[in-house]
């Protein structure tokens, strides 16, 4: 059973034995930009990018100032052409290096949700209100079955309040 921790860009396994094979991966893997990435991969994802890209500015500058009389024009061009050449290092680099999640649809009951919504109250210090949400946000909800889980969760809380306005049972 593995449980992913986005913030962390970990995966954490439940058994004890494998304790040694998620250090070693949460060492092999870092967060960038919210996105779990290989470290090795990120590093040759770099060399490769400077490599076409800059070999692209040089090769476009070269042939570039032969047919363009002024230089800075001809420099500005390059720039173009060496943007071009960051687009191709990307393109390869996309068919080179695989995506590092796997994701995994799962089946859960009303008490694994109910769970997840309680441990997201307490990190964030509440959900909010269903009627401060956008339309299209409330749309996607919606669409995806969510808004009503929201609203359950949303009167249960409220019905947690005691008379005096303390809250009884959400930890924040």
């Amino acid at each position: 059973m593995t449980e992913y921790r986005g913030h962390t860009g970990t995966v954490a396994t439940a058994h004890a034995a494998s304790t040694v094979r998620t250090h070693e991966t949460s060492a092999r893997y870092a967060e960038v930009w919210g996105d779990t990435v290989d470290l090795r991969h990120l590093g040759w994802s770099i060399v490769i990018g400077v490599g076409i890209s800059s070999a692209a500015f040089f090769a476009g500058r070269y042939v570039l100032s032969s047919f363009v009389a002024d230089a800075a024009v001809a420099r500005a061009y390059a720039m173009l052409v060496g943007l071009a050449g960051c687009l191709i290092a990307g393109t390869v680099c996309a068919f080179l290096f695989e995506p590092k999640r796997d994701v995994v649809e799962e089946a859960s009951d009303a008490s694994e949700r109910t769970r997840v919504l309680e441990q997201l109250a307490a990190e964030f210090g509440g959900l909010g209100s269903n009627d401060d949400l956008s339309p299209a946000a409330r749309a996607e909800l919606s669409e995806l079955g969510l808004l009503d889980l929201f609203a359950s969760h949303e009167a249960s809380a409220a019905g947690r309040l005691s008379v005096d306005g303390t809250n009884q049972g959400v930890r924040t």
